[in-house]
């Protein structure tokens, strides 16, 4: 183990750790951001490759530089990932890849990070891995039973390969409408979902997404209620590849599987379907499992904090994780009011 004591250490490389740095750059606060990338980009460089943002370029920043213009009407992933390495280029943050954290203690009030390479010490730590590296599949009858090709979402990369088959895409999300949408130019494509897929009218994007969750989450810190039910966060977001499904008329739901067989699904009204792939779109849990030593963790990875900052374990905040940690907040453009309150409170502690 390095002797040395970093005031801060950051676990996790991408758009939440970038737009804390940001806000280190004028503390007099020694820190290290641990990536386990082999290079900047983070999660984007696995997603799928047409995956675009839901705003323009002006609305998808991360504090103090603005996205630059896209050749489209949502930059690309392409686009997004040359942002972000850009970005962190631009302000020389002091990062070290690939290393994994493979678990954190505490010990008279230093934080003991355990990795691939060494071990650091820190004063503080937080937390801003995001929830990329852990993928759910839900548990239905007969899975393990099926002969054909499962994959989750995080795995999918292009249509390519899927030519002829017969491929169900399950869930009613955003990733599931924008796989099918692609998937289905190729393939006989069946939509299962939970419940029948709600979408967002044409004309919303990430931007009134993203005012929605500012007025929500100014109007709750006055202790008022905020009525978001006209843009409810979890339907689907109309970018132009599932408008084009739509157009299609591809956008159907054969409702929820009841059982998985050996060759097929068998749906909830009894009938049966042959099918050569199953891609689960069913989302993530939190990538929290390194501090199983530190604070407790449901199933999902979720912990207990306040806001940012972790209940169980002085000195440890949690960036970046969606509604649990601050709305929007696991958005490029939503991280930042969530970064800089952390980086303020990392501040007070240290000093404190």
């Amino acid at each position: 183990m390095d002797d040395k004591i970093y005031d801060l250490i950051i676990i996790g490389g991408g758009q939440s750790a970038l737009a804390c740095a940001f806000f280190l750059r004028r503390k007099e606060i020694d820190y290290l951001i641990l990536d386990d990338q082999d290079s900047c980009g983070a999660s984007w460089k696995r997603t799928w490759e047409s995956l675009t943002l839901f705003s323009p370029p002006e609305h998808s920043s991360l504090p103090g530089w603005q996205m630059p213009a896209s050749k489209g009407e949502f930059p690309t992933r392409e686009e997004t990932i040359d942002y972000l390495c850009r970005y962190e280029k631009r302000y020389d943050f002091p990062i070290e890849r690939p290393v994994m954290v493979t678990s954190v203690n505490k010990s008279d009030g230093i934080f003991s990070i355990k990795t691939n390479k060494k071990d650091y010490k820190s004063k503080t730590v937080i937390s801003a891995t995001g929830t990329f590296k852990n993928p759910f599949i839900p548990e239905v009858h007969g899975r393990e039973k099926f002969k054909g090709q499962q994959l989750h979402s995080s795995e999918y990369r292009s249509p390519e390969g899927f030519q002829d088959k017969k491929v169900v895409i399950v869930g009613e999300g955003n990733s599931g409408a924008q796989i099918l949408a692609e998937v289905s130019k190729v393939a006989n494509t069946f939509w299962s979902t939970s419940q029948e897929p709600e979408y967002l009218p044409d004309d919303v994007d990430g931007r009134v997404l993203f005012d929605v969750a500012s007025a929500k989450y100014y109007a709750e810190k006055k202790g008022d209620t905020f009525d978001a039910s006209k843009y409810n966060l979890g339907n689907i977001v109309m970018v132009p590849s599932v408008k084009e499904a739509r157009e299609r008329d591809v956008l159907h739901s054969r409702g929820q599987i009841q059982t998985i067989i050996k060759d097929g699904v068998i749906w909830e009204d009894g009938s049966d379907q042959d099918v050569d792939v199953i891609i689960w779109c069913t989302g993530f849990g939190y990538s929290t499992g390194f501090l199983e030593n530190l604070v407790s963790i449901d199933k999902k990875g979720k912990i207990p904090t306040d806001n940012t900052k972790a209940k169980e374990t002085d000195g440890l905040w949690l960036v970046g994780y969606g509604g649990w940690t601050g709305f929007a907040s696991a958005t490029l453009i939503g991280v930042g009011r969530y970064a800089k309150q952390t980086i303020k409170e990392v501040s007070e502690y240290l000093k404190g």
